[in-house]
């Protein structure tokens, strides 16, 4: 004899597996060191590895952002780059972009790839648990890895939900996370914006 399992036990389980899956998209994404060797197959021999930024887009329903440019060093370009696009971790556009300020700035050059040990989903993590934030849900995040005095330095941009308003997030400002030891290197958070 065989029982049946009632219409809201499969239900339930149907959901579970759903949320699980859904969740395992999301863990799945690849973080921006692995784009880096991704976007190598991209780029001439003498570029690969050679980054001088990793930036994101803001995230969409989830902490993790999935559209990311990888700009690798290009002797050969006019304005010495070569930036790789990717969506989910896929290649959408290979182009050399006009970058003009950069070499005022200085953030034409490499980035010193052995001071690059805390990828981005460290960084978010880290960002996520300021003490600052710590009764805020957050809702997205934006990243940027780029030259500073300190090394190699994410800057995580941070959204959470608006007090009055959940449907809405307000932009609650930066975290700056050293790519080299994960510490906290300066703050710019404005959390009264969530109000």
């Amino acid at each position: 004899m065989t029982t049946q399992m009632p219409k809201t036990v499969k239900l339930l389980a149907a959901a579970i597996c759903a949320a699980g899956i859904t969740q395992f998209a999301h863990s799945a994404e690849m973080t921006a060191y692995q784009l880096i060797k991704e976007g190598n197959r991209y780029v001439g021999e003498d570029s690969k590895d050679q980054v001088v930024q990793i930036r994101s887009e803001k995230s969409v329903g989830t902490m993790v952002p999935n559209i990311w440019y990888v700009v690798f060093y290009d002797a050969d370009a006019t304005f010495r780059a070569t930036e790789v696009k990717f969506g989910a971790g896929k290649k959408l556009e290979v182009k050399r972009p006009m970058r003009m300020l950069e070499p005022v700035s200085g953030n034409d050059k490499k980035l010193d790839r052995k001071r690059m040990n805390i990828d981005s989903d460290k960084a978010i993590e880290t960002a996520s648990q300021d003490p600052l934030l710590t009764n805020l849900k957050l809702t997205a995040s934006q990243l940027w890895l780029d030259r500073t005095e300190d090394g190699p330095t994410w800057k995580v941009r941070l959204w959470a939900e608006k007090l009055r308003n959940p449907a809405h997030d307000a932009d609650i400002g930066d975290v700056y996370i050293s790519a080299d030891d994960g510490k906290v290197v300066r703050r710019d958070l404005h959390i009264h914006r969530v109000d």
